[in-house]
């Protein structure tokens, strides 16, 4: 008894948190991502956020984790701007084919704003090699806009992706997960997985419309991919090879709001994870 004791005493001293490199997106993304960086640097664990100028790290408290910022050629006034314009045209009420031009548009912008983003960070070589030198246990990252996983590649470090979901169902690609337009709703339709055949008919037009809305989306990944790793591939190659990396996807939806679709072992529910918070009672 006494030795299992000593054994578990060293243990305990011996044991240290693990090295993790956080590469959030901008906005929301990063509201959902600072609790848990909080959480995890409360673990013992040594935690390195890697974000843009543009990003602003509001915090009520002292930050207690470490945090690199590169420059990227935008200004906060520019991105803001675009932002409300993107808001603002889907807040407004209009036709299934409006709201796929006006997605479009404003995904062509703002993928672009990202990509130079994502190129900033990777030729910014002095925080490139520090990172590299640091050794991270794990990358963990929104993988929407596709520089984490670039970053995760880069340093041969595994991923975990902390998202909601991803455009034209890479997601259900990259995880080999079935994702049939039968039964799962498409990007911009509305619906359930119990549909009249109008609906039907709707759905896999939508499911055609994904193979031509996301490769422009992400086109410039392409070139800048082959730039870091020497090696061609086509947009949706480089997807799917990039996103199967994920070991463990953190989704942050439930099923309670969300329709029936199915998953594989490794994607995590954890809708309402910021629900535990408290907060001020609404006036009356």
């Amino acid at each position: 008894g006494t030795w299992i004791f000593l054994l578990l005493t060293l243990s305990l001293i011996l044991a240290e948190g693990g090295k993790i490199l956080m590469v959030p997106q901008d906005g929301s993304h990063w509201l959902s991502m600072c609790p848990v960086v909080e959480k995890l640097q409360q673990k013992v664990h040594k935690v390195v956020v890697v974000v843009p100028t543009s990003l602003h790290m509001k915090s009520k408290e002292p930050q207690n984790y470490t945090v690199k910022v590169y420059p990227i050629p935008y200004t906060d006034e520019y991105l803001g701007e675009m932002l409300k314009t993107y808001v603002n045209a889907h807040f407004i009420e209009q036709s299934v084919w409006n709201v796929v031009l006006t997605s479009y548009q404003s995904a062509i912008e703002f993928s672009s704003v990202f990509f130079t983003k994502c190129k900033s960070l990777l030729q910014k070589k002095e925080l490139m090699q520090y990172l590299k030198e640091s050794r991270f246990d794990v990358v963990f990252t929104d993988p929407i806009l596709m520089y984490g996983p670039l970053v995760a590649e880069y340093l041969s470090v595994p991923f975990v992706y902390f998202l909601r979901g991803f455009p034209c169902g890479m997601d259900s690609a990259a995880t080999q997960c079935p994702s049939p337009p039968s039964y799962v709703p498409r990007f911009f339709l509305d619906g359930s997985d119990s549909r009249m055949f109008s609906q039907q008919v709707k759905t896999m037009l939508g499911n055609l419309l994904e193979l031509f809305y996301c490769k422009p989306i992400y086109d410039n990944f392409e070139e800048l991919a082959y730039e870091v790793f020497k090696k061609k591939a086509t947009v949706t190659e480089l997807l799917s090879q990039l996103l199967s990396h994920g070991s463990i996807w953190l989704r942050r939806i439930d099923f309670v709001f969300e329709y029936p679709m199915p998953v594989m072992p490794n994607m995590v529910f954890i809708g309402g994870i910021h629900c535990g918070e408290k907060k001020k009672p609404l006036s009356q």
